[in-house]
């Protein structure tokens, strides 16, 4: 089969920082799909894990953690879906990626693909997708039927994939959204997602958020960096949630939590399959409930550029894009 590997952690800028190369078609077993792939998408995570050092693979590597497909085969435990079936999915990152022809991917971490939506817009959604759907309603506790509604969530870094799907989950519980953008591209973006007021993360935040009339805010999530630790401690309110998906390595003063008894999520969407917790399902569950929120209109692709084919050119220009920083909803690569 063909597939986008690496065999060296190299720097975007070179020319071999992906091959083209031809493996061995996987089999499935236990509760695994075998996928036909039919289109990729491009996240923060690909780029982190493909950066420089000095590790080299001794076989080709393949990255890629947001997918959508056709089943081609299961495994003989496989109950939720047969073949033929078109599936969208993030996977896992402790196994071989996405990037590939064929891919093998355990069915509890998989949904049934939105049927509005073709290939290429289905898998921009998979990972943005269950981070945020897990930050809101399983981390932060918010209820998606409505039962917070009229409640306040800051989204800091709202332009990006997480928080562009994130400001539509969030409108869909009946939050009202405060999202953070920076450029004018991105605040039209948020703004037609759905986001209430858009305030910019490169100016001093709390006189933002204060002049809009909020002492505090109920929610705080942080779809980018933790630079911004300090602000969100001052703006969260008494006994209110932050959550972050960033790796940190900057200081995160708690003083300021501990008055107001806040509480601070970590999210992380591969946990599950990682650890194979008993809850696996879970995200099968909510990849499906999404597909049917779209199918009915309430939520939508966050699709902005498809890169076609899948292959190493294409795949280090979606990286490089990453790179920039300056993305805005998710990049797709389509068709081998």
């Amino acid at each position: 089969m063909k597939a986008v590997a690496l065999t060296h952690y190299l720097p975007v800028e070179d020319p071999n920082v992906f091959l083209d190369v031809e493996l061995p078609k996987p089999s499935p077993s236990g509760h695994d799909l075998l996928v036909s792939v039919k289109a990729v998408s491009v996240n923060p995570v690909d780029t982190k894990v493909r950066k420089p050092k000095d590790q080299v693979e001794e076989t080709p590597r393949v990255l890629g953690w947001d997918a959508s497909g056709i089943v081609e085969a299961v495994g003989p435990d496989v109950t939720l879906f047969k073949q033929g079936d078109e599936v969208y999915y993030a996977g896992d990152i402790t196994r071989s990626g996405s990037n590939a022809e064929f891919q093998l991917v355990d069915e509890r971490i998989v949904g049934f693909k939105p049927k509005t939506l073709n290939f290429a817009e289905a898998a921009a959604l998979p990972l943005t997708t269950i981070t945020a759907y897990e930050s809101f309603f399983d981390r932060l506790g918010i209820d998606r039927g409505g039962a917070n509604k009229g409640e306040t969530i800051l989204i800091i870094g709202a332009g990006g994939g997480v928080g562009s799907i994130g400001i539509q989950l969030a409108k869909a519980a009946g939050l009202e959204v405060i999202a953070t953008a920076s450029r004018p591209e991105t605040t039209a973006w948020v703004k037609e997602l759905g986001a209430t007021h858009v305030i910019n993360h490169r100016e001093p935040m709390v006189e933002q958020v204060r002049a809009l009339g909020m002492q505090y805010v109920d929610h705080i999530a942080i779809f980018n960096d933790m630079r911004h630790w300090e602000t969100a401690v001052e703006l969260i309110k008494p006994q209110g949630g932050i959550v972050t998906i960033d790796d940190t390595e900057l200081p995160m003063p708690m003083t300021n939590m501990k008055p107001k008894a806040a509480s601070l999520h970590w999210e992380f969407m591969f946990a599950r399959a990682m650890f194979n917790t008993p809850d696996m399902i879970e995200q099968h569950k909510l990849l499906t409930y999404v597909a049917a929120e779209i199918d009915a209109g309430r939520i939508r692709t966050t699709l902005d550029k498809v890169l076609s084919p899948i292959n190493a050119k294409n795949m280090r220009a979606a990286h490089a894009l990453i790179e920039t920083g300056t993305a805005k909803g998710k990049i797709v690569l389509e068709g081998f």
